[in-house]
């Protein structure tokens, strides 16, 4: 009797210990989640009901039934039922849950899965929680056989933070196509993102069609192929072939528009002026305020000297506020663009305008004189308020960067904040509302470890960094905060792939800083939830950066030696190294304190294990590097 008592004890432990050993992994964190006994089975017999024939529910429900039944080989039918049955899987638009227009509450028991919310929006969320729960394999391209399709007792109530929870997708420096830019969308709708910043016009090409201004896409579109690294090339030559770049026709965009907003995302355009206008100016060469220029798209090559006390530019590539053909090509850009999207919102820029070749323009100083204009900054602003009300003219709310704050705003204007918390802060005292987007928290494109073992790029954010971004300043009315978006600028991205590397896993930060309860967020319970997320990835292949696991490096000198400390993001890591150039694995001596760098070694390679794998990439750290960190 004792021995049968004593087995039934160790079944019980070992299957309690099997439970705790897979946490629920969801990103980003529901408000509300609490993990209940039994499991729901996904089966062949399983239907995905509804309960009316409301477009969205229905259009939710195909969605969940065509992501299920790839990988699991089932039907997946859609059922409209007056009333639900066991062991399938119930989708209910309630019309009066709380008035939270995103939230849903999702219920998973052994006897079938229950979803409801306020809205189709709420719907589709839950579904992409709902999805989360199943096995990784859920995203395979291809039929997994012989896996039990299981999801966790779960009660989740769950509603989105902020409104404004965006990505910023550059597809001017280099171009993506219509399918790119689809697949770009279904990888934030994983992630309850609702707004994508397509960033559309700049001195590298101008990318969607406007029927009355042909020579924007027949000229502004294309440039002369570079293949090397940002800024390292030459001005192209008349006679180079213009080979390299592209265009979203109207039909394109109207398309991708509606990709979107079945997967309950906004397109935002951006449009740049006065400034980064050159593909602008290579097609209409009389909107510049500088008559003797001959312009071509940019290539990459240098346009400005940047200085601490402000950039000179070298080529006017600005539209030019004093000349009123500017205003009537931006009336027939906007009317044209305006028809087109259905968001309240046109991104007009307004960042980075070099006005070196306005100071001395005479039609820039008659301007002045004749409309009290005291400085630079004042031209840029009558500039951005005539823009305003031609936006407004058609409907539309102008939102640009902080830069647009610099000489005045209109009072409707919203303004995005980009060079740090400051212009957010600036804005929101002044009253208008703000999107954060600050560049040391949530720009993509930067370096997300140590830049000598990563892409080319302008700086570095870390995703520890990333994910302590709070969008909500000291002090300031939560009101006024749309909300937030990290942007991926593609200087120096040139493929999709290039992409996905730059903003997974910090897009998972993002979506975690604009969803979740501030309260809620957990950097080692994140850092667990990631590592499940890689392997979702992994299976959807999709491309993301490990660079979470490399160290972090503090030289300093100890009398005539360099002094190295690492620290790493993530616990349970041992960092292993060598002095004499060969790659360490976790046979090598493992890093427990300072090293002190003995004068023959020339570079200390490392590496990061954990529990016998590698983690981390090899960095090849030069002495001389770390000597240069420490001047």
């Amino acid at each position: 009797m004792k021995p049968i008592i004593l087995f039934q004890v160790l079944v019980l432990l070992v299957s309690n210990c099997y439970s705790q050993k897979a946490p629920v992994s969801i990103i980003p964190q529901p408000v509300s989640l609490e993990t209940t006994a039994g499991k729901f089975r996904l089966g062949q017999n399983t239907v995905i009901q509804i309960n009316s024939d409301n477009d969205e529910l229905r259009r939710v429900a195909a969605y969940l039934s065509a992501k299920l039944s790839g990988p699991t080989g089932y039907l997946m039918p859609v059922k409209i039922v007056k009333l639900f049955s066991k062991n399938n899987i119930h989708l209910t638009l309630s019309g009066g849950n709380k008035g939270i227009k995103e939230g849903y509450e999702l219920n998973v028991t052994a006897s079938g899965v229950s979803l409801t919310a306020d809205s189709g929006a709420g719907l589709f969320y839950g579904v992409q929680t709902l999805i989360q729960l199943l096995p990784a394999e859920i995203e395979s391209k291809k039929k997994i056989s012989n896996l039990s399709w299981t999801i966790p007792g779960v009660k989740i109530k769950d509603y989105p933070r902020f409104g404004w929870r965006g990505i910023l997708f550059d597809v001017t420096r280099h171009f993506f196509s219509k399918k790119e830019v689809k697949d770009f969308i279904d990888h934030m709708a994983k992630y309850k993102f609702n707004l994508l910043h397509l960033h559309l016009s700049d001195d590298q090409g101008w990318r969607l069609q406007i029927k009355s201004l042909p020579k924007l896409t027949e000229v502004g579109a294309w440039r002369p192929e570079r293949k090397g690294k940002w800024n390292n090339t030459g001005k192209p030559s008349a006679n180079e072939p213009k080979s390299y770049g592209g265009f979203y026709t109207q039909d394109d965009m109207l398309e991708i528009i509606k990709y979107a907003g079945d997967r309950f995302i906004t397109i935002l355009p951006e449009f740049d002026v006065p400034g980064h206008s050159l593909a602008a100016l290579a097609s209409y060469p009389s909107l510049s305020c500088t008559t003797d220029s001959t312009y071509a798209v940019n290539v990459g090559e240098t346009i400005a000297n940047w200085h601490s006390d402000g950039p000179i530019a070298l080529l006017d590539n600005t539209l030019c506020p004093a000349n009123e053909q500017v205003y009537t090509f931006l009336e027939t850009v906007f009317t044209e663009v305006a028809a087109l999207f259905p968001a309240e919102y046109i991104h007009i820029g307004g960042d980075e305008c070099l006005k070196t070749f306005w100071k001395n323009n005479p039609a820039i100083l008659a301007l002045m004189k004749r409309e009290g204009l005291k400085d630079m900054d004042e031209v840029q602003s009558y500039f951005i308020k005539r823009v305003a009300n031609i936006l407004k003219s058609k409907g539309k709310k102008l939102v640009g960067w902080d830069e647009i704050l610099e000489g005045g705003l209109p009072p409707e204007a919203t303004v995005m904040s980009w060079r740090g918390m400051k212009g957010g802060i600036q804005a929101a005292n002044a009253g208008h509302q703000v999107v954060m987007s600050p560049e040391d928290f949530v720009y993509c494109d930067k370096n997300q470890g140590e830049w000598t073992a990563e892409p080319a790029s302008s700086g570095m954010v870390r995703l520890k960094k990333t994910y302590s971004f709070e969008p909500v300043p000291n002090g300031i009315d939560e009101k006024l905060i749309l909300g937030a978006q990290g942007n991926l600028w593609t200087e120096q991205i040139q493929n999709m792939r290039a992409a996905q590397y730059m903003l997974w896993p910090r897009g998972l930060a993002i979506a975690e800083c604009v969803w979740s309860p501030k309260k809620s967020k957990n950097w080692p319970d994140f850092v667990r939830r990631v590592e499940h997320e890689f392997t979702r990835m992994d299976i959807g292949e999709i491309k993301y950066a490990k660079s979470m696991y490399d160290p972090m490096f503090r030289p300093a000198m100890e009398g005539d030696l360099v002094k190295l400390t690492l620290d790493t993001e993530v616990s349970n890591l041992k960092v292993h190294y060598s002095y004499d150039g060969s790659f360490p694995d976790n046979y090598y001596p493992e890093y427990t304190r300072p090293l002190i760098i003995p004068k023959d070694v020339n570079d200390v390679i490392l590496v990061t294990y954990r529990n016998g794998k590698q983690m981390g990439k090899l960095i090849k750290m030069p002495v001389a590097e770390l000597r240069t960190r420490i001047k």
